[in-house]
């Protein structure tokens, strides 16, 4: 009902603060059961998320989980965005060192910690994702890579473009972790994931920083890294000298 108030002015009591409560114990809810659902699956791997299991430990009905999540799968992919957001969170801070391949290595250190402390979460982040379906916390993830990726570009040590940098450097630090977790704990040697880092920045990068005697690959990745800073440029300028720069790195 509206009131009309001393000032003037109205007041609708019609709000009912129920819908509001029932929303904050819908998520509250939700949330409890992607928890518990992430501690079965350290537990016990992927089988032991189970709807009846996560269900009794999460001290509520099946149905609920149904209701919340759809159907397993449903979970899965929830839990796989609390594992993707786990992992952002213990992300290094993004702010450029002296050393931009030093900055590169910090994350992949955290990469490979972090998946051979969550072996479980790290499969199903890395394994158990349908083909074509990236989450956007992993996006966010990629995100952060590629930002490392242009700092190295801009100070003149990338040899190849950033998009093939990017995707080597993903697809080796994924590919380590899963071969490290493919052998028993005490069989694994802890020299695989360096020399595969090494391996690859000795493939992406330059011995020195410089853009000179580089060649022109070098020199067009360091140009383009710097393509949003040249306000000297319209759109459309930077856009075109984008794509020669395109041609060069490719």
């Amino acid at each position: 009902m509206t009131e009309l108030q001393p000032d003037g002015t109205t007041r609708d009591d019609t709000h009912d603060d129920t819908h509001d409560d029932t929303v904050s114990g819908r998520e509250q809810m939700r949330a409890q059961i992607v928890e518990v659902a992430a501690g079965l699956l350290a537990a016990g791997g992927r089988d032991a998320v189970s709807t009846r299991a996560v269900a009794a430990a999460a001290g509520t009905q099946a149905p609920t989980i149904y209701r919340l999540f759809g159907d397993k799968d449903g979970l899965l992919a929830a839990v796989l965005e609390f594992g993707f957001a786990k992992y952002l969170a213990d992300k290094p801070p993004l702010d450029p060192t002296a050393d931009p391949v030093a900055d590169l290595r910090a994350g992949w250190e955290l990469h490979i910690g972090f998946g051979l402390a969550n072996p479980a979460l790290f499969l199903l982040m890395y394994a158990g994702t349908p083909p074509g379906r990236r989450p956007a916390a992993a996006e966010a993830g990629l995100a952060i890579l590629r930002t490392r990726i242009r700092n190295i570009a801009a100070a003149g040590r990338l040899r190849v473009d950033e998009a093939l940098a990017a995707d080597l450097v993903h697809a080796a630090g994924t590919g380590a972790v899963l071969a490290l977790l493919a052998v028993p704990e005490e069989r694994r040697d802890p020299r695989l994931a360096d020399t595969m880092f090494d391996a690859v920045v000795t493939a992406i990068t330059t011995n020195q920083v410089q853009t000179r005697n580089t060649g022109p690959t070098t020199a067009a990745n360091a140009l383009r890294a710097q393509l949003p800073d040249l306000a000297m440029l319209t759109d459309g300028e930077r856009h075109v000298l984008d794509e020669w720069l395109n041609r060069i790195t490719h």
